[in-house]
């Protein structure tokens, strides 16, 4: 994920000696000279306005945020006209996580001083947090019209254009911050994501591995590196690359301490007890659990702690004891997040365990569908879009009004698998009589895969039902953006995971008219003779 420039404080012009020599301690980094020089301003002037306006800096930069509020709130009493710290309260409220305060802060500030570069950047950055992408990327416009050389700006206007899913401008826009930051470790990763999304991995990898001789230590850039290696089948590069996803920035508040070590494959497990916790998604713990048997195998007790609405299922896995997440831990002697297993059994492609099923549904939970659903033509499940939250929802979506027509035509009896539905899916539902929607009535996993399991083909796009199919060894469909997560790779119509599925990719990006289209060829071949998709 492309990370944010930081923010920019406002400048403090006008000083008298004493306040220069505050300021000059700040700028070198000795803040606890800066700190006294201030104290001792406010020891003769308590409405010093620079001096409290520098506190607040200082506390700000020593995340003491508690001390920054008060003393910037301080200073803009002292000088309610000073677009500076109004700003610079804005950067204090960011801080803190309180963004729509921060937007009134800069917005109040950029009416004492329109158009101010700095001002409309940090603006930006705070949009850009409330997920008012198109605000955002207006504001960096804004700022690099005024300041067309704004590093900051041009970074952060790249990462808009990423999350409104237009990388090719994302590239741009990084290139253009790198001409003036030449090799800068950061932005090379954040192009080097772009160019991800592009399905560009050899040009990517080369972005992190110039990023990571820059800095050696940058988990981001190793993080992306490694899924750009799974991407390419390198996995022995890769897993240990996926290692990194720990120290950064999006997984670090994840990672689980405790007492007992983490396991990763060096030490035997025969005798020993040892927990197996879910980190990601739905279809990522699908995807993961089947290694919980080959460490029972290897003479462990495994206990595995999983996501709630998977517990149901997943409780019939043999020699595995699973408890939902929440529940008391049981004693162990060592962990492992689920998806560090392919590292721990230093998997390989060759190396992949796709013994299918490795899941299966209960014959109770089968019977009470099995009406539900009827006899007739053959019968296909649907889901046409994942989560809203997912950070590649507009790459791996698709709006059901462009399936519809296909629904319509062909010989099949259609079922909605869709958990969350969009409101501009319920009005295409409301006039597609066809597919039956169960919504709310498939009250957690067991009962999507009871109902998989009763259907003669499953299509979905990347998400959780797809790996529930795959692992049911259920005949799969699965529609794939053109630069796809790296567990499906690339340039291949099969998955080494799962053998029953069958990949159809995006020729180009955003082309899913093409995706719908060989889709469309696939369940209609022989009139879809039942559980015998063509492969």
């Amino acid at each position: 994920m492309s990370a944010h420039w930081k923010n920019s404080p406002a400048r403090m012009p006008n000083l008298s000696r004493l306040q220069r020599q505050a300021l000059h301690s700040f700028q070198e980094g000795r803040l606890d000279k800066a700190e006294r020089l201030c104290g001792g301003i406010l020891d003769h002037r308590p409405d010093d306005f620079d001096a409290l306006q520098l506190l607040g800096l200082l506390n700000l930069q020593r995340r003491r945020l508690t001390e920054a509020l008060h003393f910037l709130s301080k200073a803009l009493k002292v000088n309610s006209a000073s677009a500076e710290a109004m700003s610079n309260l804005g950067l204090a409220l960011h801080a803190t996580k309180r963004f729509e305060e921060a937007v009134a802060s800069y917005r109040s500030a950029l009416l004492i001083a329109p158009l101010h570069p700095e001002i409309l950047y940090n603006l930006g950055n705070s949009c850009l947090e409330l997920g008012r992408i198109d605000e955002a990327l207006a504001n960096y416009e804004e700022a690099l019209a005024k300041d067309a050389s704004h590093v900051g700006a041009l970074v952060n206007r790249g990462n808009a254009f990423a999350r409104l899913n237009r990388p090719v401008e994302a590239i741009s826009s990084y290139e253009a911050a790198l001409a003036r930051l030449p090799g800068h470790p950061q932005i090379l990763t954040n192009r080097g994501h772009a160019l991800r999304r592009l399905d560009r991995p050899v040009e990517a990898l080369a972005d992190f591995e110039a990023a990571l001789a820059k800095a050696p230590g940058f988990a981001e850039a190793h993080f992306e590196a490694g899924m750009t290696h799974l991407t390419l089948g390198e996995f022995e590069a890769g897993w240990k690359e996926y290692e990194w996803r720990w120290k950064t920035g999006t997984f670090a508040d994840k990672r689980r301490e405790f007492a007992r070590p983490l396991w990763l494959g060096e030490a035997g497990v025969s005798g020993k007890t040892i927990l197996l916790h879910a980190e990601q998604g739905f279809g990522d713990t699908i995807q993961f659990i089947r290694y919980a048997p080959l460490l029972a195998a290897r003479g462990a007790k495994v206990i595995c702690e999983v996501q709630g609405e998977l517990h149901s299922l997943l409780s019939q896995l043999d020699g595995v004891d699973v408890i939902a997440e929440g529940e008391v831990l049981p004693a162990f002697d060592m962990h492992c997040p689920l998806l560090s297993l392919p590292f721990a059994f230093r998997t390989r492609l060759q190396t992949i365990p796709t013994d299918v099923p490795y899941l299966e549904a209960s014959a109770e939970r089968i019977a009470c569908w099995r009406d539900r659903l009827g006899e007739g033509r053959p019968r296909v499940g649907f889901v046409w879009s994942g989560s809203t939250s997912h950070k590649n929802d507009a790459n791996r979506s698709i709006l059901l009004a462009r399936l519809a027509a296909l629904l319509k035509d062909l010989p099949i009896r259609c079922f909605s698998l869709q958990n969350e539905l969009r409101d501009a899916d319920r009005e295409t539902l409301r006039e597609a009589p066809q597919l039956v929607h169960f919504g709310s009535e498939l009250a957690d996993f067991a009962d999507t895969a009871a109902v998989i399991s009763l259907l003669d083909v499953v299509v979905s796009v990347d998400t959780a039902a797809a790996h529930l199919a795959g692992a049911l060894a259920k005949p799969v469909i699965v529609l794939l953006p053109y630069a796809a997560d790296f567990r499906w790779m690339r340039e291949r119509g099969d998955s080494p995971w799962y053998p029953t599925a069958k990949l159809l990719r995006q020729p180009a990006f955003g082309d899913w008219d093409s995706v719908i289209a060989r889709l469309r060829d696939e369940l209609q071949a022989d009139a879809c003779p039942r559980a015998n998709i063509k492969r």
